[in-house]
């Protein structure tokens, strides 16, 4: 069924199914959400990512919770791999630049949009012990085999 038969149909479309209709199963990279260097997120963004948020991930891993950069200025280099950007820093809730200042560690750390989260909790896995079968059930199970 075409997109165009579905809209007709009055059946609900989503965008990003409208999306993957016209540009295929996957999306491009320059669509993509993934974390990487903090240019190659920003380039990833309208405008080259004046006004995003990004936070390094590994501010996750430390318990390092509402941090990000606001982004106000980039200057991207290299197909989105190199560059150098500026924003404003707020630490866990609060601002703390007054000015805009030059994001360090562009290329050191991995980045991802957003602001940063509580580390995800650790899945504890119980083993329940199966019980034995009852004698009845046993000797049945040996004399079908």
């Amino acid at each position: 069924m075409s997109l165009a038969s579905k809209v007709a149909s009055g059946s609900r479309i989503t965008l990003e199914k409208a999306l993957q209709s016209v540009l295929g199963s996957k999306p491009p990279a320059s669509l993509s959400d993934k974390s990487g260097n903090l240019y190659q997120v920003l380039s990833r963004q309208p405008r080259d990512g004046v006004g995003a948020t990004v936070f390094q991930t590994r501010w996750t891993g430390k318990d390092i919770v509402g941090s990000h950069w606001e982004v106000s200025r980039v200057r991207i280099k290299g197909h989105g791999e190199h560059g150098k950007a500026w924003g404003y820093l707020t630490w866990k809730g609060k601002r703390v630049s007054e000015h805009e200042e030059f994001i360090r560690g562009g290329l050191k750390y991995t980045w991802a949009r957003g602001v940063s989260g509580p580390k995800p909790k650790a899945v504890k896995h119980t083993i329940t012990p199966i019980a034995p079968l009852p004698e009845s059930a046993a000797q049945a199970a040996e004399a079908a085999a």
